[in-house]
């Protein structure tokens, strides 16, 4: 059995009322799930904004050249490339690493795409477990009565 997974995490939160590029970056990528509470230095956030700069390039990074640039350990670096490939928004390619799409909005989508895909595989089990299980669908559900 082939395992293929994605770590999606969806967080949300208030986007900032003034317009800046840097807090908007620091929304999307925690609306992302991109960094969490205990990366304090913002490391992930990092790593991201590297690999966003060669994106306008049209470039892909070793983890070396992110480590350099993003003044991190090449280690910090491969866990948090690691945690970006499991979320499905960078792939590696030729032992090097770039975002999976060349813009932001197209990456967004992408994941929306994973998101909905993963939603219907979940209703179709969902669906199968129901008739193996012999559990039935409610048709009516009001004041708190149930009936077929």
């Amino acid at each position: 059995m082939i395992k293929e997974f994605h770590r999606i995490t969806i967080i949300k939160v208030r986007k900032p009322i003034e317009k800046d590029v840097n807090k908007d970056l620091q929304w999307l990528s925690t609306s992302l799930g991109l960094f969490g509470e205990r990366d304090k230095e913002k490391s992930c956030f990092r790593v991201f904004i590297e690999l966003i700069k060669a994106s306008r390039k049209q470039q892909a990074l070793t983890s070396d050249d992110i480590a350099i640039r993003s003044h991190l350990s090449r280690a910090t670096v491969i866990h948090h490339l690691n945690r970006l490939i499991e979320s499905g928004i960078v792939v590696p390619y030729e032992n090097k690493y770039l975002l999976r799409t060349d813009n932001l909005e197209e990456l967004v989508e992408e994941v929306k795409r994973d998101t909905l895909r993963l939603f219907d595989d979940i209703r179709t089990m969902a669906e199968e477990l129901d008739e193996e299980l012999g559990l039935t669908k409610r048709r009516n559900i009001r004041k708190g009565t149930i009936s077929d």
